[in-house]
């Protein structure tokens, strides 16, 4: 597990002691609400860096009737007992049918349906309201025992008709024209409403293919698209594929997209895979109930698909259930109810022969109370079934190797695909005069300047002493595509470490070789770094303990061998990555000693470990020198936010938000992190500021502008530099609205009158663009930015690529600036936001996204596993998700020890 200890980091920085008075109280109530910020526009492009020429994964989309309008209706469907019918299959198949008879009373008008209550057309339907009864026909293959023999065959006939009722009635009007104008500039407001539009037609087209829909992404059922990551799960490749307006104009970004399915085919192969065992007698059927549940399955004996709802209590051969027999079967004239098994049920009377699960559970795909049991073996898993669990470090790792494309293979992916399918064949877009150029745009960017990174060079080492260290002056480390080493240079601010231990959960790890190669590489490095006071072994009868009883243990022992606290403690995990360790010993180190640790798994050290393991890494040569434009003369806070929500559908685990600030101005690459927990999947941090009936702000902000006025000379920030992650594009006023309010009010409440300038930046790196070399095959380079042609058309956006690209194609960060009352030019401001990529103390190349926003999902995550073995065991029934987050307790996270509180811990 990859964690980096922050030992000496605190230790190795100047902690000015603040003059007096400190911060002065809050203000009175009286405080003025601000008012409500807007989206600012584009203020001019940048111009530094070398030009190179690029190819971007959209593609010209041309308008030719801009004054077309959609008509969007309601759909209504109900069943033939008036019941409310929904479901995106069902709704698709109806309206398919829909169109299929009654055409001529919808006018010949071809539809842009979402699959479940909207409706839209080009142009008006005959009629504002209209209603349709609709049959379905389903059939079905039937198993009948047509010979004293046993033996079967088989013949098709309709299983049932159901009739529905469809009401359509005319909800709004939608027109193309806000497109045309906010490709012009223009700020409209209902772009959204029209682009969303076009994306159904997308949706639609690719539901009619059979494909699944994942939001804006398309998968065929083509087992050339499939890649097995193990444990039952596969990754499929798929395409995403939207409109956006740019600067160049309306067009369709398309992507290759992956997610992950279950593997289909017989449902206990599935439960082998996912398991890992090799015989049915091993699975564990709690974690197969749980695991199946909601399910799509197909029963071979009927060619008829179910959703699984749960397992019976019994084997197949022990499970009763009661089966009515007509007069005549039972030799009497009466009707008659009887107990029989399933297994007896099938062999008998079905015949159907049941050998490999007549001992195993059935599968239940009836009604709660209505049961409805299938033999295990006759059942097998449909294809393109979501599999929306977290996925284990080993499928990680396995999904990213298998699914990564070089950049001239995704150009050809993708050119391929836009040929393929036609997406302007469509009959409705063909309708709004809508053509797709199949062509890649080609668009100008820029390659930054890279930044100097300012460290010490190792001269060499005297034998006298104790290893005195002779360092030389100070000089500067040119990255080269975004990498650099330091071999042969030692840190800027190195610790000295004397008395520290090990702690050693692991049964196969060589602790004395492993101390041995801490204390060499530490010396190399410029950290002196004594012999372990002590080692610590984990008594072999505890490793059946849980995970905090473990810790308990070691920290027991701990206490007990040492005559004072420790001021480093190497800690190994037991050899599996993600040990469930991590979290129970992060919070006991943390939280109640307030002892930097660090974490690993593997056998042997190495050298990117004692990197980190002391002392200021590195500084950049502009902020070594304090040059950084616009904040090196006024004092500035820069702010790092993220929520970290919990698993896919796990809606009883808390989100964890954390918000990163950097400290001791000028430098920009020193941060503290605040962390509190909040309601589940909620996105909005609801921490920033919290009143509390005292009059004190208990908020994240007030926190971190103490700890700035205290390691800034007693300086308060006048601007503050916010980068946000996380969200999506309509959640940008919300961020305005609701975060940048909390964070003016939390500086008012300590008594400032004069509220500071703001620069807030949204950073996405779950977008779909991406970025290539024209005429190479090699990604782009490192500090590759574009502001033009592919860019919104009015809002304040561009796209930087800072990492080297190794592997794979490069991803670029997509930022939006929201508010710039600084006043940066685009210059200072990509530079600054490039520069912030190369200050990441846990790697020494640049990073794909601003380092405090790491350092904020760094934080996020780790202080979150502080509640995944203790809390949650009594704030969640583990019985899976519930309805509304609003009735889940949310627990409060233990404060970190004032020790820790003003490192970087989270590193």
């Amino acid at each position: 597990m990859e964690d980096v200890a922050s030992a000496g980091i605190a230790d190795g920085e100047p902690q000015p002691t603040p003059p007096s008075p400190t911060i002065p109280p809050k203000l009175k109530p009286e405080v003025v609400t601000p008012s409500k910020y807007s989206i600012m526009s584009r203020r001019g492009t940048g111009t530094t860096g070398k030009e190179i020429n690029l190819l971007a994964n959209h593609f010209k989309v041309y308008v030719n009737v801009p004054d077309a309008v959609f008509y969007q209706y309601s759909v209504s469907i109900t069943s033939e007992d008036n019941k409310v019918v929904e479901g995106k299959g069902i709704g698709r198949k109806l309206i398919d049918r829909l169109y299929q008879t009654y055409s001529s009373e919808l006018g010949g008008k071809k539809f842009a349906y979402d699959g479940e209550k909207a409706l839209y057309t080009v142009g008006p339907l005959p009629q504002n309201k209209l209603e349709f009864t609709v049959v379905l026909e389903e059939t079905f293959a039937k198993h009948e025992n047509g010979s004293t023999n046993g033996t079967e065959k088989r013949s098709r006939r309709s299983f049932r008709s159901r009739t529905f009722n469809l009401e359509i009635s005319y909800a709004a009007k939608i027109p193309l024209k806000p497109i045309s104008l906010v490709l012009e500039g223009a700020d409209v407001e209902n772009t959204q409403d029209s682009l969303r539009v076009l994306d159904i037609i997308l949706r639609q087209q690719a539901a009619n293919r059979g494909c699944l829909l994942v939001r804006q992404s398309f998968f065929h059922d083509d087992s050339r698209n499939f890649t097995d990551v193990g444990g039952g799960v596969k990754g499929v490749r798929g395409f995403h594929s939207s409109f956006r307006p740019t600067q160049g104009g309306l067009s369709l970004n398309m992507d290759v997209s992956t997610t992950m399915i279950l593997t289909p085919g017989p449902v206990i192969d599935f439960l082998l895979a996912n398991q890992d065992v090799r015989e049915p007698r091993y699975i564990d059927w709690v974690k197969a109930k749980r695991m199946l549940k909601n399910m799509r399955i197909n029963a071979r004996h009927r060619n008829m698909e179910f959703k699984i709802i749960g397992l019976s209590e019994k084997p197949c051969n022990q499970q009763y259930f009661p089966m009515k027999l007509k007069s005549g079967d039972n030799g009497t004239s009466e009707d008659q109810t009887v107990e029989i098994t399933v297994y007896e049920y099938f062999t008998k009377h079905c015949g159907v022969e049941i050998t490999s699960s007549q001992y195993m559970p059935c599968l239940d795909v009836g009604k709660p109370k209505r049961p409805n049991y299938l033999p295990l073996e006759l059942c097998s898993l449909v294809s393109l079934q979501r599999y929306t669990k977290a996925l284990s470090s080993k499928q990680r790792a396995s999904l990213v190797e298998k699914s990564r494309q070089k950049p001239q293979e995704r150009i050809r992916t993708v050119t391929d695909a836009m040929k393929k399918y036609q997406y302007d064949d469509d009959p409705v877009l063909a309708t709004c005069g809508i053509s797709i150029n199949k062509e890649l745009t080609q668009v100008k960017g820029r390659v930054l300047e890279t930044p100097k990174v300012n460290c010490h060079f190792i001269y060499g080492l005297c034998g006298v002493g104790g290893g005195q260290l002779k360092v030389g002056n100070s000089d500067d480390c040119i990255p080269r595509n975004g990498r650099w080493n330091f071999n042969n240079k030692t840190l800027l601010n190195p610790t000295r470490i004397d008395r520290w231990i090990v702690v050693n959960f692991s049964a196969r790890c060589d602790t004395s070789h492993l101390s041995r190669e801490l204390i060499n590489c530490g010396r190399k490095k410029g950290i002196i770094i004594e012999r372990p006071f002590t080692l610590i072994e984990e008594d072999p009868q505890c490793r059946r303990l849980t995970p905090v009883a473990r810790v308990d243990k070691m920290f027991e022992q701990i206490l007990a061998k040492l005559p004072g606290e420790p001021q480093f403690i190497l800690c190994v995990l037991p050899e599996k990555k993600n040990s469930d360790i991590y979290g129970p010993w992060k919070k006991q180190s943390l939280t109640e000693f307030g002892i930097a640790t660090q974490c690993i798994s593997p056998t042997k050290i190495s050298d990117q470990y004692l990197t980190n393991l002391g002392g200021v890494n590195s500084l950049l040569a502009i902020e070594h020198s304090s040059l950084v434009p616009l904040v090196k003369d006024t004092p500035t806070m820069i702010l790092g936010m993220d929520v970290s929500h919990g698993s896919p559908g796990r809606s009883d685990i808390p989100s964890v938000a954390a918000v990163v600030s950097s400290r001791s101005w000028p430098l920009i690459s020193r941060y503290r992190a605040a962390v509190r927990t909040q309601s589940p999947k909620m996105e909005m941090i609801d921490a920033l500021y919290k009143p509390l009936e005292n009059g004190t702000d208990a908020g994240i902000i007030r926190e971190l502008l103490v700890d700035f006025y205290k390691t800034s000379n007693g300086r308060k920030p006048t601007q503050i530099i916010v980068f946000r992650d996380g969200v999506s594009e309509s959640q940008f006023n919300q961020v305005l609205n609701i975060e940048l309010d909390q964070i003016i009010k939390a500086y008012q409440h300590l008594g400032e009158v004069n509220v500071p300038k703001f620069t807030l930046i949204i950073a996405q790196k779950n977008h779909h663009t991406k970025l290539f070399q024209q005429g190479s095959p090699d990604n782009v380079p490192a500090g590759t930015v574009v502001d033009t042609e592919i860019v919104h058309p009015r809002n304040y956006d561009f796209y930087m690529c800072a990492q080297a690209g190794m592997i794979g194609t490069s991803r670029p960060a997509h930022y939006h600036v929201l508010v710039d009352e600084i006043g940066f030019s685009p210059d200072d401001l990509q530079n600054l936001i490039h520069s912030l990529c190369y200050v990441y103390q846990r790697s020494t190349t640049a990073i794909s996204i601003v380092a405090p926003i790491c350092y904020a999902h760094l934080a996020a995550a780790q202080v979150g596993q502080f509640m995944k073995f203790e809390d949650l065991s009594e704030t969640s029934s583990g019985k899976g998700s519930v309805t509304s987050s609003e009735s889940v307790p949310v627990p409060e996270l233990p404060k970190l020890h004032e020790n820790v509180q003003g490192s970087m811990f989270f590193c």
